[in-house]
């Protein structure tokens, strides 16, 4: 194996070696200075007008979990601790509205307090306060670095639910009745969207044993040459599914598109309207509406 490979290997993150004597003086330093620098901390915070949706106790809370956390980092030289606390608190901070800049702020805010602290503490021995200063800053770095990618790691977790959550409630598939869908589709149709309403259509398909599906598309707009033969592709794959399609809404604008990009129309069923859709999903069914004042259960004459 060669050193290219063992490089890719470390499934423990470590930060960069350093004085073991001189970080242990820091860490007992640290530790026993903990309620003031913790308290300077939490003015830093207040001053820079950081973390301004959670209430004062809060905020005193979750800083003293991240001053031992972060102590407990360099004491061991392992962030593995650090990052599931960073995670745990992205979960609870991010839906109140905390953004990745305010968490970046009071972890390097955090940073500045304790090496201020460590330059006053250590001012008279230069040398003494260049070696402990050797020993902090690499492993502050490397802790501000990790907090602020577990932050950003989940935040874009959540965007990529809520992003999902909207295309689901954008293309909602509905069942009118047993055997029977539509999938009213609004707004801009392009590739992207157009194969997750084909997933979901699928699904709803196989799990309601849909036999007719009604694909209104009169809330689209356009629809382009890649999208136009996706629909096509949606109408035949509901086919192998057992399901007809009928696809209802088309504005003249997107028919003469469709003429025009020579699209494969064979396979497709059109009615004018989502009303006479529906009829026809109904004939294809072998449901016959009820007329108007008449009794489904009366007796033929």
């Amino acid at each position: 194996m060669n050193q290219e490979d063992q490089s890719h290997e470390d499934p423990s993150p470590q930060m960069p070696e350093v004085d073991r004597s001189l970080l242990h003086e820091l860490v007992a330093y640290l530790r026993d200075n903990r309620t003031e620098l913790r308290e300077e901390w939490v003015a830093r915070i207040t001053q820079a007008q950081l973390l301004g949706v959670m209430t004062p106790e809060e905020i005193f809370s979750e800083v003293t979990a991240v001053y031992d956390n972060y102590v407990d980092a360099l004491e061991t030289g392992s962030i593995e601790t650090l990052q599931a606390y960073a995670r745990d608190l992205s979960e609870r901070i991010i839906p109140r509205g905390v953004e990745t800049h305010e968490v970046l702020g009071i972890v390097l805010l955090l940073r500045d307090v304790l090496a201020r602290a460590l330059f006053v503490e250590y001012q008279r021995d230069a040398d003494l306060l260049n070696r402990i200063l050797d020993a902090y800053e690499p492993a502050a770095n490397r802790i501000a670095v990790t907090v602020s990618v577990s932050f950003v790691e989940e935040r874009e977790r959540v965007i990529r639910e809520q992003q999902e959550a909207i295309r689901e409630l954008s293309t909602p598939v509905l069942q009118v009745r047993d055997r029977l869908l539509i999938l009213p589709i609004i707004g801009v149709l392009d590739s992207a969207r157009a194969r997750q309403l084909t997933e979901q259509l699928l699904g709803a398909i196989q799990a309601n044993r849909a036999k007719v599906v009604v694909i209104d598309i009169t809330g689209v707009a356009t629809i382009d040459l890649t999208v136009a033969n996706h629909l096509v592709q949606t109408v035949e794959a509901a086919r192998l599914m057992g399901a007809s399609a009928i696809i209802t809404g088309l504005s003249s604008k997107i028919a003469q598109t469709l003429v025009d990009l020579g699209v494969d129309l064979s396979m497709m069923r059109t009615v004018g309207d989502l009303q006479g859709g529906l009829e026809e999903a109904e004939r294809l069914i072998g449901h016959r509406p009820t007329a108007k004042g008449s009794r489904p259960d009366a007796a033929a004459p």
